[in-house]
Parts: C-alpha cells; sequence; structure tokens
C-alpha cells in the first residue's frame, strides 16, 4: 500500500514502525514542525515533507494522525490534493464524518479510528467505522495500517465510536489509577512505596495477561482467585460494598457522554 501519514506524532511514529515491520509498503508523512520531522527521519525508507506532495494524489491511504482543533484546516488543504477514492483514515478524537466530509465538500472513503496508547507497545486496539463510501478494500486497509499496533475491532454505528473511546480510549487511564490506589494501600499497610509500586504494577501487568491468554470469562478467572471466606474474597466484598462497579459504569458513561459533547462541537 501506499500510504501518507498528515502529522508526525507519537501515534503516527508508532504505526509507521509497525507497518515497517509487519509489511513492504510505501509510506510517507507531512508534518510543518521541524523536531518532528527530525524524529520520523530515523525511520528508514521514509519519506518525509513539511507539506503535502504532489504524489499525496497517488496514495492509496492518507491517515489523518493531527489534533482534532486542526483537522478542519487540514482537510481543507488536502481536499485539492486527494483523490476522490483515496480512503483517509482519521485517528482524530471526537471529529465526526459528517464534519470531515463537510470540511471535504464531498463524500469520500472515510475509516474512524479510535487507538489506545499501549498502541505505542503494539499492544493497543482499536475500534474502527466505515463511512458509506467505503468498501471492502478500504476496511482491509484500515485492518492492516492499524492491526500494526495491536487488534482491531469493528463497531457498527458512527455513535458506538464514543462508547469504544470510554471503554478502551480512556480505560488505561483507569488501569493506572487502580494500580496507584493498590500502590498506595500498600504503603498504609507498611510496605515500602518501591515494594508496593513493583507489586501493583506486576500484578495488573501479570492479570491482563491471563485475561488475554486465558479461553475463560474474566468473572470464571476472578472465582478461580476467590476462595470461599477467605482473603480475596474479603477484599472483593469490601469493593462491592463501595460501589466499585456501578463507579466503573458511571465513569464509562461518563467518558463516552463527554465524547458525544465533543463531537457535536462542545468546548475542548
Amino acid at each position: 500500500m501506499n500510504i501518507t501519514f498528515i502529522g508526525g506524532g507519537n501515534m503516527a511514529r508508532a504505526l509507521i514502525g509497525g507497518l515497517q515491520a509487519s509489511g513492504d509498503h510505501q509510506l510517507s508523512a507531512v508534518d510543518p514542525s521541524p523536531e518532528a520531522r527530525t524524529a520520523l527521519q530515523a525511520f528508514s525508507d521514509l519519506k518525509v515533507y513539511s507539506n503535502p506532495p504532489p504524489e499525496l494524489a497517488h496514495s492509496d491511504v492518507v491517515v489523518l494522525a493531527v489534533k482534532p482543533q486542526v483537522l478542519t484546516s487540514v482537510l481543507h488543504e488536502l481536499a485539492p490534493a486527494i483523490a476522490p477514492k483515496t480512503c483517509l483514515l482519521s485517528v482524530a478524537a471526537g471529529f465526526s464524518i459528517a464534519a470531515m466530509e463537510s470540511a471535504l465538500q464531498r463524500s469520500q472513503p472515510i475509516v474512524r479510528c479510535m487507538p489506545n496508547t499501549p498502541a505505542l507497545l503494539g499492544y493497543g486496539i482499536t475500534g474502527l467505522f466505515a463511512s458509506a463510501a467505503c468498501g471492502p478494500q478500504e476496511r482491509t486497509a484500515a485492518e492492516q495500517i492499524m492491526g500494526a499496533v495491536g487488534a482491531t475491532v469493528w463497531v457498527h454505528e458512527e455513535d458506538e465510536i464514543n462508547a469504544v473511546t470510554a471503554l478502551s480510549g480512556s480505560g488505561p487511564a483507569y488501569f493506572y489509577l487502580m494500580i496507584e490506589a493498590l500502590r498506595d494501600a500498600g504503603e498504609q499497610l507498611g510496605l515500602t512505596r518501591e515494594t508496593a509500586t513493583s507489586l501493583a504494577i506486576q500484578t495488573a501487568r501479570g492479570a491482563g495477561a491471563m485475561a488475554a491468554r486465558a479461553d475463560t470469562d474474566p468473572a470464571t478467572l476472578r472465582a478461580q482467585v476467590t476462595s470461599p471466606g477467605g482473603t480475596t474474597a474479603a477484599g472483593i466484598k469490601a469493593l462491592e460494598a463501595g460501589g466499585f462497579q456501578d463507579l466503573i459504569e458511571r465513569a464509562a458513561r461518563a467518558a463516552r457522554d463527554r465524547g458525544r459533547e465533543l463531537a457535536a462541537g462542545g468546548e475542548a
């Protein structure tokens, strides 16, 4: 595939690295920042530009890896330079397909993506939604590109991207908060901060790995750790008494609703 990245930040660089490792693609990147271009030049066989080059018209996919605040102006600039059949792959949160087509002033094959930060290590998961102008070829291309940094899932309605944002986009922060809370609890129980931090992080890492590999529901894994009347049961009882599951649902709902506000043009 001939793939051009508009924007050369962390996510773009993660995708470029993953694509170079996973297949034979023609890759280029555009970024007005000298610092970003310097970082991009570390990749071999990557063409780097400060402005959209004429050959942009020959790209199979253009990855929009820019901040939502500048996406409208970027699309205005790109509209005459890209072919109407070129697939746009947008990782800009809260920016709808309708808004992108309005900026382009035409229909275009567009796939909205919601990756998460573990993609920077190749452990990401990305939610995908394709516009009506996309066919099997564009969907396959999107899967190949985002699959270079982790797993992918498709949603059937564009609004479901906001639910993906709430769950996996914001989700890493929920787990980091849990790690912080476990660390702090360990300190309160008399452990050193270093020991408590190591225990909390490695426990989260191991639990995640088991959940990813096991052919069982997380509830079953939890039950296997929770002996009746044991220490884990006591801890789970305290979490449930404090409304743990309700808090998680409320957090996800709040993040989902904020995503909707941003998509509707709410204040950032």
